[in-house]
Order: C-alpha cells, then sequence, then structure tokens
C-alpha cells in the first residue's frame, strides 16, 4: 500500500481530510510547515488528537514532510523527494488562499492558488506521480448566471474576485499537465462548519457578516443590530440564493471518491441540495448575537453616535460584496453518480444557528488555544536509525525490512531496514512490500524502549500486533530486541 500526499492539512477542509484518511486506515504523508509559534510537529499532533477525541480510537500518525507551498518542489530537500517517488502514488492538493483581493499577483491569493499549485503538478512530474486530485471552487464559474454544468470551465465568464480568478486559472494549469493521468478536480460550494457541531476554523463567507456586526454590536448600541437594516444596507432583498455545504460532508463525499478509481478523471460539483436565502442568513446572524449579548451581559460602552452602522458595517463589507450576490446553480450529475448514498445534509435554520453559536461561542477561533508540549517520542529514539540510513544508503546490504506503526502521542511510521540479522537503519513511512510489520501503541513502544518487557513478552501479551504471513519469528524478534536497545546505545 503506497501513500497519499495531502497538502493543506492545516486548513478546514484538509483537516477533515486528514481525519478521514486516518480513520479509514489509509497511509497518508503530508505537507506543511510550522508556524510563527508552533511547530510542524505540534501542528499535527493536534489535528490527528482531536479526531483520537472524536472516534474514540488511536490513530496512526501521518509521515510528516516539512515543506513549503511557496518553493519550487514544495522545499522539499532531494532525499525527501526521492522519499515520495518511492512511497507517493497519489496527491490530493487542498492546500488554498482565501484572499478575495490583491494588489498584484506576487501576492495572495496568487502566491497559493496559482504558484502553489504550479509547483505541486512540478513535484508530481519530477517524482512521477500521475495520480491527481485537486480542490478548486464551484465559483471558477465567476458571474455567471442560470445552471452551471461539472463539464464547464472557460466560457469566457468574468469574475467577481481574485480568489475566483486565481482558482480558475489554476485548475485550467491542472488539465493541460499531460504528465498526469487524467486529473480528478472537487468544486466545493461554499463551505461553512461541521454539519453535526458547528464546529469550524476558518471564519469567511457566512461568518464576516456576523464577524463584523459582533465586534459592532458590542461597540455600539445592540438594538441597532437589525438584519433588515444590514441587507439593505449590502443592497440585498433577502432573496439571493447561497450554496451552503458542511465541511464534514465535503469531506465525506472527496475521501469516497478518492478510494475509488473508477470515479478518477472527472469534475464534481460539491453543491446542496437546497440553497439558502440570504434572508435567513439575516435572522441567524441577528439571532445569535442577540443570544449572545444576553448571555454575556451588555458592556457599557459608547453608542455610534452620528455614524449610522448601516454605513461602517457596509465599508467592513465592501470587498465581500459580491460574495452576497445570488449564486447559480451548480449542476451535481457527476457527484449524485459517484456518492448516491452521500446526500448533503440540508443547511437550514438550526444548523446555520449551531455554527454561529459556535464561532461566538469560541470569539471567531482567537485567541488560538495554546498547543500542548510534544515529548521526544518515538522518533527521537530512532534518530540514530534514521542518521545512519541519512548518511550512508544501506540498501546494498539490507536483505529485508520490517515496517513499524506506533499510535498515540509521539507515533509514527518507519521501515527498519534489517542486515545480518540486525537493524542497520531506518527509513520514514511504512514499505510498500514488507515482510512484516509491527503494530503497538505509544506506551508499548515506551516500555520496550525502556526495557519494561521485552520482546516476547509484547507480543505473547497482544500489546504488539505482527501483521504478515509467513514471517520467521526469530526477524520480529531481532526487530523487537534492537528497539530495547535503542537507548541504552545512546
Amino acid at each position: 500500500m503506497s501513500y497519499l500526499l495531502l497538502t493543506g492539512v492545516t486548513g478546514l477542509l484538509g483537516s477533515y481530510l486528514l481525519g478521514a484518511a486516518l480513520r479509514a486506515g489509509r497511509r497518508v504523508a503530508v505537507v506543511s510547515r510550522a508556524s510563527r509559534t508552533e511547530s510542524i510537529g505540534q501542528r499535527i499532533e493536534a489535528l490527528v488528537v482531536r479526531w483520537e477525541r472524536e472516534s474514540g480510537r488511536v490513530l496512526p500518525r501521518p509521515v510528516v514532510l516539512e515543506g513549503d507551498l511557496h518553493q519550487p518542489d514544495l522545499g522539499l530537500d532531494a532525499r525527501r523527494l526521492r522519499w515520495v517517488a518511492r512511497h507517493c502514488h497519489a496527491v490530493l492538493h487542498c492546500a488554498a488562499s482565501l484572499t478575495f483581493e490583491s494588489g498584484n499577483r506576487d501576492e495572495e491569493p496568487w502566491r497559493s492558488n496559482l504558484d502553489g499549485t504550479r509547483h505541486v503538478l512540478e513535484l508530481c512530474r519530477r517524482t512521477g506521480i500521475r495520480e491527481y486530485h485537486h480542490v478548486s471552487t464551484a465559483y471558477v464559474c465567476g458571474l455567471r448566471e442560470g445552471r452551471v454544468l461539472e463539464s464547464e470551465l472557460d466560457e469566457g465568464q468574468s469574475f467577481a474576485n481574485d480568489y475566483e480568478r486565481s482558482k480558475a486559472e489554476a485548475e485550467k494549469i491542472v488539465r493541460s499537465a499531460e504528465f498526469l493521468d487524467p486529473p480528478t478536480i472537487y468544486r466545493p460550494a461554499i463551505i461553512v462548519g461541521d454539519s453535526r457541531t458547528g464546529h469550524t476554523t476558518t471564519f469567511h463567507g457566512f461568518y464576516t457578516p456576523l464577524k463584523i456586526m459582533h465586534a459592532m454590536v458590542h461597540q455600539f448600541d445592540t438594538a441597532e443590530a437589525s438584519s433588515a437594516s444590514y441587507l439593505e444596507a449590502l443592497g440585498l432583498s433577502g432573496r439571493e440564493k447561497k450554496n451552503f455545504v458542511p465541511v464534514d460532508w465535503v469531506a465525506q463525499v472527496i475521501s469516497h471518491i478518492v478510494d475509488r478509481p473508477e470515479h478518477h478523471g472527472r469534475t464534481y460539483h460539491l453543491a446542496p441540495d437546497q440553497r439558502v436565502d440570504t434572508s435567513l442568513v439575516g435572522e441567524v446572524v441577528e439571532t445569535s448575537l442577540r443570544q449572545d449579548v444576553v448571555e454575556k451581559g451588555r458592556r457599557d460602552v459608547p453608542s455610534g453616535g452620528d455614524v449610522p452602522l448601516e454605513f461602517l458595517f457596509r465599508s467592513q463589507m465592501d470587498v465581500y460584496r459580491s460574495y452576497w450576490r445570488s449564486d447559480p446553480e451548480f449542476d451535481r450529475t457527476n457527484t449524485m453518480a459517484a456518492a448516491p448514498t452521500l446526500p448533503c445534509p440540508t443547511v437550514d435554520r438550526a444548523m446555520l444557528m449551531r455554527m454561529a453559536r459556535f464561532a461566538l461561542r469560541t470569539n471567531f477561533g482567537w485567541p488560538r488555544p495554546r498547543l500542548p508540549e510534544l515529548g521526544p517520542g518515538a522518533c527521537a529514539d530512532l534518530r540514530p536509525w534514521l542518521e545512519a540510513a541519512d548518511k550512508e544508503p544501506v540498501n546494498g546490504r539490507v536483505r529485508t525490512s520490517v515496517g513499524l506503526q506506533v499510535n498515540g502521542p509521539g507515533g509514527g511510521q518507519w521501515e527498519l531496514l534489517l542486515a545480518d540479522q540486525s537493524v542497520a537503519g531506518a527509513e520514514h513511512g511504512l514499505p510498500a512490500h514488507p515482510t512484516a510489520t509491527l503494530y503497538m501503541n505509544a506506551k508499548t513502544f515506551e516500555r520496550l524502549a525502556t526495557r519494561v518487557c521485552s520482546g516476547r513478552e509484547a507480543v505473547e501479551e497482544g500489546s504488539v500486533l505482527v501483521e504478515g504471513n509467513g514471517v520467521p519469528p526469530e526477524m520480529v524478534q531481532n526487530a523487537l530486541k534492537a528497539l530495547g536497545e535503542l537507548r541504552r546505545s545512546q
């Protein structure tokens, strides 16, 4: 089994795609980078821990490749490029910028949406990856009206903003990449939070008027927060139709199609059965804000004075005005054929209230929760073997390899390279055709590394699962014994 290479994993949709892949037992490698305050290990670990809590299961950790979408080859060095070429069969490119306007093409959204896509495509060309899945947007249709077909892209349309324009150009270069098999393209409509919990980490689209009005009602007179007046300020009648889709459904459908090669090579509109009126959005925003003010208590703040709140709201929302136009109807023929048992949940008042309440309860994601500090984990113990394989390739004298998967905090996936009945080195990622694979959780790994128990005892008590047909017992024991010698040799 080879790996799916996933970009954009720290974004909302990307995090849901990662969770779906890990829960399904799919092997995943992610390309991501550290933030100014958090290591890449912390960011990925926090995502996996969240999915462990939701599913009630201990999950495997993905292979993490620290890289940068804005750099050629995604910033991966020659060794990591070789790893991708050996282990990854497909790319699911989800990373994107949601910036609407830019001063020039050296800025967002062009850097991520167009140049970043070019870098991912070049990575595929260099590493021989032919299976490509691309997350676009339904709004590559631009300012079209009526019914938009999944088969359509360049119809001479104009665009409302640079986000739509950059995504349309990115989709064109994907389609023109002759070194790929026919790409699979996913065009979500407006992604909102989780249909069940309201969870989100991105507060654009539906959340923008809520966020702006939330700031205003806590600075000025709450009584003026009328949905009718703000719809009028945006020039809306309330009858405009919006295509909202929950993030959990979008991830579910994409994951479903990724796993089924017979559905690859097509374009899919991930759009709802029923569109939402802007009048309902206004009502949800107004109601949730009033509830929030009552629950948190009115602060003593100055009123708006002579400045109409509609004017302030309109000026804040100006860049998003085109966003609130009435949406076209998106053809879903391919989507319904590929995933007939996965209908889009109806985005109704109750669901939108869950999403609005989540945003207000979490103060629109600010301040960001502090991520837990990570211990050294299994990778620290395996570092001597990893460094040995880096400095001097051992493949020439390796007789066989054993896979090692450690689930839980600090875990990961590795290939243990065996020569002369001992471990000669290690590489990240499970081998495609191992003689055997050892599965254990982080606690069992710690017990082995500290010699609390022997490998034989761990196997007999069921703490270590050995997968493989006709595996020589001595090979497994040699690998487990080597784990017990790691800390003694450091």
